[in-house]
């Protein structure tokens, strides 16, 4: 230990600290300013950000000694401290912080500190920056979600503050017919709190006598247990319990679909880092001892790495007890008469793609905590986590350890990012385990290292697709064969690589589809939900088959998708009648016109808008590409697809609105809060929200499938109806008043001139014996299996996107410029908000088209760093210029579809189409 003296948001600390503390786990751990966060400890993703003497410094790799006698500026001191704080403003807030509010930059909020503090360096040293000055400074600073147009604005906007000049406008994209405040861009809920570092992630929660935990994790990717000794590990001074599949008390296996999955392995392990054993010791730095010491012997297994060679008769079976062995599942869709439709074709386009497992990134490492039963007031097993299905959670961890559901709490944090790769279990079983062994709390945060090697991707694909059609460009049949690498487990294959099949056709008019889709096993770490739900892959193939199909038959590739385009009367491929809310055709005009606008600003020739050009002195082409894209709103297929609220007044006029559906910066907070108000009449900011508790909070379902605006925002719109209903029957006594003559303005009861305030109508309520509460559990409408015909999913969203891309003709560098976007997303709850979701989709996707892949040899994986896995950055994010489609879904809360997915979808094939119209290059597999 050494003695440090260091100045932290003014305020002077004089302690002993070990010699090897990074600032920011001194700042986190001993002085519990959470704010600082910690993503990757390689200094890579920038969101650790904290100013040292004004310097921006990566504070998880930068050794707190090294501060010593300095002044350090974290997000809690912003607005006071260094960068320019204005402390007489009336809100306490830093000219940053007040505009990433303003312009919707935050969405799950874990990179924000990362981002405002960089920002705010820059802000010193460069008071008016250009948008080169931001993308300079923030490039090695990353953000997952809000695809860094609404950042840039921010930062622009708090410059001009700082200087006393009006801030830009807020690109608020237009919208139908705004309504109270459904259709209003409000902000988010809890984002004040996500500006100063008062959020609170899993890692940010403690309790006295907390253990921490370590996993030992498989170092092969197949291979027999022969021996687990954990005599050494459990003698070591500190460690407090060393387990293993023997003392699993219940079930050990998990699964959402499939319960294949172990809690711990038993005799095999599947893939590199399949859970052998775990452990709890009073220091981290103990734990990683201990996890060392624990002997585990290895008979190494063959390899499955490749789902086609998985689908072989010479592959080892992963799964003996699976009864169709490494076939996960075999998923077809039938439709038409497939031979006559490619009879019936004058040009025939037939290719193969392959898309790469990718990793979702979400900056927030996973994290567990677990609280025994009788431990301070948990009443019961409690576990802490940020997760996108909480009951999904509690009812696995009850199998897991004997229990009953109702015996196990799952209480929800704030989810730093999740894209589907939230869904799993990771170490929730684990630190009930333990925690119930110990008598004590145990938290289990893995390292962004562990997180990259256990947590499901997006699954690997190889798609062989053939299109038919007339010489007018009308289709007559898809045929398509897909190989989906699901990995060890099942986790959600099954479902994932459905959506990839059923959309399959693309977004269009196919009278004649055969489609095969074979899920495997394999030796591969396991795949599950990740952003666009397998639609991501095929649309990859189907839309570059369009492009290539246009080109044989001489036509426009927009005219192509229009000729063919869904719309209202069509039936799907998998037999549903679309009855409403299609607005494909919409899209792809707006997109057009879009596209002949940016030729029209920028001095087309006289022969107007073009594909494709060169600049052969500067050695660059340029070109645009385009596709389409849909996807299903819901979890469709015949689930049974429903969610619960509870709405409930309070006396001081407030309403509070609960729901066990997972934000994890998607928006589902304000969306139901939005819902609330709407019905109520009620100041927005009057309405908060608690979400994910399984105990105080009726389930929401999964965060999943781009549903919970639809089903969630249902069910709070219809529990505040029912309160409405209730609280209107009770003014309507106290004014003696029929109740239908009752209206709702801005929180007060009002009858021909005489009002109530809510609080008085509650009070008067509770002195009847009457509650100011209404439960509803809503069931979206019914659905119906593949293969079965009719209505598969309640409603679809549709996409449009171009994508305008410059390749560099000496070394193929690819950098797009512009994507143009239009998006129909039924009716827009809040559209900043939509808006950047649709921004952080496309970057996400441009990810994905360009640099992205989680690289496995032979089952290892080599992207075992972040700095190994190349995401977009800042630098990378184009001018992204976005439309917003309403066409009204009758069963949709006041019409509204899903936006989580579709954004990302269609992305990648339009890069690829215009990458093919600039140099000549079709690309059939990703990454570029």
């Amino acid at each position: 230990m050494t003695r440090l003296n260091i100045t932290v948001n003014g305020r002077a600390h004089d302690l002993d600290v070990d010699e090897s503390r990074t600032l920011a786990a001194f700042l986190r751990y001993d002085l519990g300013l959470t704010g600082t966060k910690i993503g990757c400890e390689e200094a890579e993703c920038g969101i650790c950000t904290v100013l040292v003497d004004g310097v921006p410094v990566d504070s998880c790799i930068y050794p707190v000694l090294k501060a010593q006698g300095r002044s350090v500026t974290t997000i809690e001191g912003l607005a006071h401290g260094q960068g320019g704080g204005d402390s007489d403003r009336s809100d306490g807030l830093h000219p940053l912080q007040r505009q990433f509010i303003r312009h919707g930059a935050v969405q799950c909020g874990f990179c924000t500190p990362g981002l405002i503090m960089n920002s705010a360096a820059l802000l010193d040293r460069c008071p008016d920056p250009s948008e080169d000055d931001i993308r300079a400074a923030l490039k090695d600073t990353f953000c997952r979600c809000t695809g860094y147009t609404s950042v840039i604005e921010a930062i622009r906007s708090a410059a001009l503050e700082k200087q006393g000049k009006a801030p830009l406008p807020v690109k608020d994209p237009d919208v139908d017919e705004p309504m109270h405040v459904i259709s209003r861009s409000v902000p988010p809920q809890e984002v004040r709190e996500k500006v100063t570092g008062q959020a609170k992630y899993t890692d940010d929660y403690a309790f006295p006598g907390m253990l921490y935990a370590r996993t030992l994790r498989s170092p092969y990717p197949h291979a027999r247990i022969v021996r687990i000794d954990t005599e050494t590990a459990n003698a070591l001074p500190g460690v407090r319990a060393v387990l293993t599949h023997m003392d699993v008390p219940g079930e050990n296996r998990h699964g959402l679909v499939y319960r294949d999955w172990p809690v711990l392995c038993d005799s095999v392990v599947r893939y590199v880092g399949d859970a052998v054993a775990i452990l709890a010791a009073d220091t981290e730095d103990i734990a990683a001892q201990a996890l060392g010491l624990i002997e585990v012997e290895y008979e190494p297994l063959p390899v499955v790495a490749d789902p086609k060679y998985a689908h072989s008769p010479d592959a080892p079976v992963l799964h003996p007890d699976h009864p169709t062995g490494n076939l996960l599942k075999h998923i077809k869709v039938r439709h038409g008469d497939i031979e006559r439709g490619f009879a019936e074709a004058d040009v025939i386009i037939e290719r193969e793609y392959r898309t790469p497992t990718t990793e979702h990134a979400f900056l927030e490492p996973e994290c567990s905590i677990g609280v025994p039963k009788g431990f301070e007031g948990h009443d019961k097993l409690t576990v802490y986590v940020g997760s996108q299905i909480p009951y999904q959670d509690r009812d696995q961890i009850a199998k897991a350890m004997g229990l009953q559901d109702e015996q196990v709490r799952v209480i929800g944090a704030l989810i730093g990012g999740g894209f589907g790769g939230k869904e799993d279990i990771a170490g929730q079983i684990h630190v009930a385990m333990l925690a119930t062994v110990t008598g004590r709390p145990v938290k289990m945060l893995y390292s962004r290292q562990e997180s990259l090697v256990f947590h499901p991707k997006r699954h690997a694909t190889i798609i062989r697709i053939k299109t038919g059609a007339k010489r007018d460009g009308r289709l007559t049949a898809v045929q398509a064969e897909l190989y989906g690498d699901g990995g060890a487990y099942a986790s959600l294959s099954d479902k994932v690589m459905t959506r990839a099949t059923t959309h399959a056709t693309g977004p269009y008019d196919v009278p004649n589809a055969k489609i095969d889709c074979f899920a495997m096993y394999t030796n591969n770490t396991p795949s599950g939900a990740f952003r666009g739900f397998g639609v991501t892959q095929s649309a990859f193939a189907v839309e570059q088959n369009m492009d290539l199909l246009a080109e044989a038959l001489g036509m426009d590739p927009l005219d192509l998708r229009r000729l063919n385009a869904q719309k209202v009367g069509v039936t799907t491929a998998t037999g549903q009648l679309l009855r409403e809310s299609v607005g494909l055709l919409e899209t792809i005009d707006k997109v057009r016109a879009d596209m002949i606008a940016h030729h029209a600003d920028h001095g087309a020739e006289p022969d107007g808008f073009r594909w494709a050009w060169r600049d052969e002195q500067a050695r660059k082409a340029y070109a645009w590409g385009v596709a389409c894209a849909y996807k299903n709103t819901g979890l469709g297929g015949g689930a049974p697809d429903k969610s619960a609220a509870d709405v409930e007044a309070y006396e001081d006029g407030t309403v509070e609105v609960r729901t066990a559906a997972a934000d994890m910066g998607q928006g589902i907070a304000h969306v139901v809060a939005q819902c609330t108000a709407e019905e109520l009449r009620l100041p927005y900011e009057r309405v908060r929200v608690l979400l994910c508790d399984t105990d105080l909070t009726p389930n929401g379902g999964p965060t999943t499938a781009s549903r919970q605006t639809f089903v969630s925002g249902n069910a709070a719109r219809l529990a505040a109806s029912a309160l409405r209903e209730a609280l209107s029957h009770s003014a309507a006594e106290m004014l003696d008043v029929p109740p239908q003559q009752i209206r709702f303005e801005e929180g007060l009861l009002r009858y021909n001139g005489h009002s109530v305030t809510l609080g008085d109508v509650v009070k008067w309520m509770k002195s009847k014996g009457l509650s100011p509460r209404t439960h509803h559990e809503y069931m979206a409408p019914q659905t119906q299996p593949l293969g079965t015909g009719g209505d598969m999913h309640v409603a679809f969203s549709y996409a449009t996107q171009a994508a305008l891309v410059e390749v560099d003709l000496d070394t193929g560098a690819v950098h797009v410029h512009k994507v143009i976007s239009a998006t129909d997303i039924g009716r827009a709850i809040n559209p900043l908000m939509l808006q950047g979701q649709i921004e952080g989709g496309i970057v996400m996707a441009l990810g994905n088209c360009l640099t992205e892949s989680f690289i496995l040899e032979e089952g290892v994986p080599w992207s075992r760093l972040l700095s190994r896995y190349k995401m977009p950055g800042i630098k990378h994010a184009p001018e992204i210029i976005s439309h917003l489609v309403e066409h009204r879904a009758s069963e949709g809360p006041y019409g509204a579809k899903g936006v989580g997915e579709i954004p990302s979808i269609n992305t990648s094939p339009a890069i690829c189409n215009a990458i093919e119209k600039a140099v000549g290059v079709r690309i059939y597999a990703l990454p570029v």
